[in-house]
Order: C-alpha cells, then sequence, then structure tokens
C-alpha cells in the first residue's frame, strides 16, 4: 500500500515515520517533506504543494490514503477536493476546520453548545477592542482569528502589553487577514494538556495524553512560540480527568457540529486549561494533530497506524484498540536563533545521531542541501527521549540534544517540569 503525508513539519515526519514501520506499506511519500524525510530511506519527498497537482499525483500514483498533517491545506479545502475525485483521505472537511481556522467560529459554537471556554468578545473595531481592554483589565489574551502558525496569541500580563497586541493585529496588520479581526478574552490560570482524538464521523478514539511547553524560555518565560518541547502522558490527566473530557468537551463538540450539519473527521486537538480545582476548560480547538505533540506520541505508540488509519476512513474506529508503549517520551524543539520573530536560516547542522530505541530525531525546518543538512525554519528539531519515568526520558532527550549543533540554536532545558511536580 502507498500513503501520503501531507505537510513538511516535526508532526509529518513524525507520522510518515509511524507509518512506514507498517508491514503493509510499499511506499510512504511526504509531500514536501523536509531534511530529515529526504535522508530516511523508507520515505520518498515530493515536491509539490498545490492540491489539485497533488490530487492528481495521488491518482496517477494509485495511493492508498492520504493522511494531512498541517492546518493550511485543511482549511483551504484539500479534504473536500479529494473527496469530490474519489480519493481516500484522513482529515477534515474545510467547514469542520474552521473550528481552527476561525477562533471567533470556534467560541461562538463553544457557546452555542455549552462546551466550557473563557468569556470573550471579538472586535473589528481598534478603538472598540482599546476600550473593551480598559474595562476589563489584564491579564487577557488577545487572538488573531485567523491562523497563525501557533503565534497569533498574546498572554498579555499588563494592560500595555495588551494594547500593543491589538494595535499589531488590527492596526499594523502584523498578521495579515488573519489577525483583521480579533478575539479577545479572559485569562484563565491552572496548567494546560493537550488533549487529542481522532473521529470518523461517528466513533471517537482517544490518542494518548500529552503537554506542551508553549514559552521560548525555561520557567516558562518568554514569548508564546508554536511549542517548544512536549511529553506524553500528561500526569494530570488522570483517569477521572480523562472521562470527564470526554463527557464535558469532546463528545459534545462532535455531536454539535453534525448538529451544525458538519460531520467531523480527522484528529480533533482541544487544548484545555485545568484549574486549580480540577476543572478543565477549552483554550482552543486544533484540527489537525498538535506540533510538538505528534513527535512523543508517536514515539510511544505500539499499535500499526495504518490499520488504524484504514479504520478512520473506513467509519469503524470503534473496532481499534491503541496499545502504548509504558514509558514516557520527552520531545525537545531545537529553535532557529532569532526565532519565534525573525529565524535565521542556512545554519549547519551537525552531530545528530542515530536513532535508538531511547532516542529518536524528527526534522522540521530542515533541508538537505548539497550533503549538508541546513536550518530552513524556524523549529528545525524535536528529540525524543523514552524512559520509564519523566526524569529518565528527559536524561536521554538532553544527552542527544547535547550533541547536535548549529549557529545560534536555542532549546529549553525543562521540558517536562510540570509532570515532575505530579
Amino acid at each position: 500500500m502507498k500513503i501520503l503525508v501531507v505537510g513538511s513539519g516535526g508532526r509529518e515526519h513524525a507520522l510518515a515515520w509511524k507509518l512506514a514501520q507498517s508491514e503493509r506499506i510499499q511506499m510512504v511519500y511526504v509531500a514536501p517533506g523536509n531534511g530529515g524525510t529526504a535522508r530516511d530511506p523508507r520515505l520518498v519527498n515530493v515536491n509539490i504543494t498545490d492540491l489539485h497537482e497533488l490530487a492528481t499525483f495521488v491518482e496517477q500514483e494509485h495511493i492508498g490514503l492520504t493522511v494531512v498533517g498541517p492546518e493550511t491545506p485543511l482549511a483551504g479545502g484539500i479534504v473536500n477536493l479529494f473527496r469530490a475525485r474519489g480519493l481516500k483521505v484522513f482529515g477534515p472537511t474545510k467547514e469542520a476546520a474552521q473550528l481552527e481556522s476561525s477562533k471567533d467560529f470556534a467560541k461562538a459554537f463553544m457557546q452555542r453548545h455549552g462546551i466550557p471556554t473563557a468569556k470573550y468578545q471579538t472586535f473589528s473595531d481598534v478603538a472598540q477592542a482599546h476600550a473593551y481592554i480598559d474595562a476589563n483589565g489584564a491579564p487577557i489574551v488577545i487572538k488573531a482569528d485567523g491562523l497563525a502558525a501557533g503565534k497569533g496569541v498574546v498572554v498579555a500580563m499588563s494592560l500595555e502589553e495588551a494594547h500593543r497586541a491589538v494595535d499589531d493585529m488590527l492596526a499594523d496588520n502584523r498578521f495579515g487577514d488573519a489577525g483583521a479581526r480579533i478575539v479577545i478574552e479572559e485569562f484563565l490560570a491552572g496548567e494546560e494538556a493537550s488533549f487529542i482524538v481522532m473521529c470518523d464521523g461517528k466513533n471517537i478514539l482517544p490518542l494518548a495524553t500529552s503537554q506542551d511547553h508553549k514559552r521560548l524560555k525555561d520557567n516558562d518565560e518568554g514569548p508564546n512560540t508554536g511549542g517548544m518541547g512536549a511529553y506524553s502522558p500528561a500526569p494530570i490527566v488522570t483517569p477521572a480527568m480523562h472521562a470527564r473530557v470526554m463527557r464535558e468537551i469532546i463528545n459534545p463538540t462532535i455531536a454539535g457540529m453534525a448538529k451544525d450539519g458538519i460531520v467531523f473527521t480527522g484528529f480533533l486537538y482541544a487544548g484545555l486549561m485545568i484549574d486549580a480545582q480540577g476543572n478543565p476548560r477549552t483554550l482552543e480547538f486544533n484540527c489537525r494533530m498538535g506540533d510538538p505533540e505528534t513527535q512523543p506520541i508517536m514515539s510511544r505508540l505500539k499499535t500499526d497506524l495504518v490499520a488504524v488509519m484504514e479504520h478512520a476512513v473506513h467509519g469503524t474506529l470503534d473496532q481499534v484498540e491503541l496499545e502504548w508503549d509504558r514509558r514516557t517520551a520527552v520531545g525537545v524543539v531545537l529553535a532557529a536563533a532569532g526565532y519565534p520573530d525573525a529565524p535565521l536560516k542556512g545554519a549547519v547542522i551537525d552531530g545528530i545521531p542515530a536513532e535508538t530505541p531511547e532516542s529518536v530525531t524528527f526534522h522540521a525546518g530542515t533541508a538537505d542541501v548539497g550533503g549538508h543538512l541546513q536550518v530552513t525554519g524556524g523549529r528545525v528539531l524535536c528529540v525524543v527521549g523514552l524512559g520509564d519515568s519523566i526524569k529518565i526520558a528527559q536524561k536521554q532527550a538532553y544527552e542527544v540534544v547535547d550533541q547536535i549543533s548549529f549557529d545560534g540554536m536555542q532549546c529549553r532545558r525543562d521540558i517536562g517540569w510540570r509532570g515532575l511536580k505530579h
């Protein structure tokens, strides 16, 4: 069987790496892929990004299934297009992907269906947004309505920071069309967790729990990023919490979409904030796997992912039971100099060791240029270490991190710290 993975990041490398382990796989294509997928003999990069051209490629190569990694092609309607051409594809339709592609859509949806989330208002007028902030005070959260590659959220701890974020997004057009409308919502205190499930339109299959680290620097300081690391499982999601999230957030979301006339298929990611009293609320939805959560999650998955994906596109996920490595996986992101605002590209990457049973390095912003690996994006690599505890998994990951070098390399040294408290 041939499979296509759409995307070029660490999430797509991890999905392709896992799919290629199946005995039933003849070939895994990655479009467009990265330097890591280029160097893996089991994977083939395809330099096509146009959705219509991709569909034609799938037809010509008789590819049995397409798995979509990132949000942009989903928001662009790749699933609608592929289905219209009779091609098997796993992901949400353009209509369903609005849960991620529009923060305003998602907040109105949650309000309508009684899904716990922060209070909010949507603005496109600068003066009204400033007035709302003055009336509500700080801390407060400002979000670009559209897709901004994980960087369109400002958690403003002061009024000055909040007003600056409004000006950046609405007045200075920093995020283009994505920031032409903004959502301003109350600040929620607590601990974050990532809750990711697969859905085939009616059945829901939860994946292993995880927690990511959004801030650039240790101790959760510095600006928000697309994610500087993640670990799985997340101890804060106890069995009781898991059941509650399914009951209060995930099930009502899938049912609410159906009620609104939208059948949800694909990965659904609920970013949760769990307060000191143990109440979960939804910070955001993503209509895809998280990045960097995918890397530790895929490192722990023991079940054949090809079989799971086939059940997903045939509407039979209720027949699947996932088996997980009992170890903890800790994924540490290595980022380029200048990330997240202005990442510097072109640095040569050295020292990536071979994969072992305790560690694997996934590529994101890399390219193979004349036999040398070069930095091509903000988040460059994600090193995953596995161990019988968070501490041992951390040790495995950081031992590999310390072997890798490129000019200006940034990483956090405390990935998994919240888990150690539990």
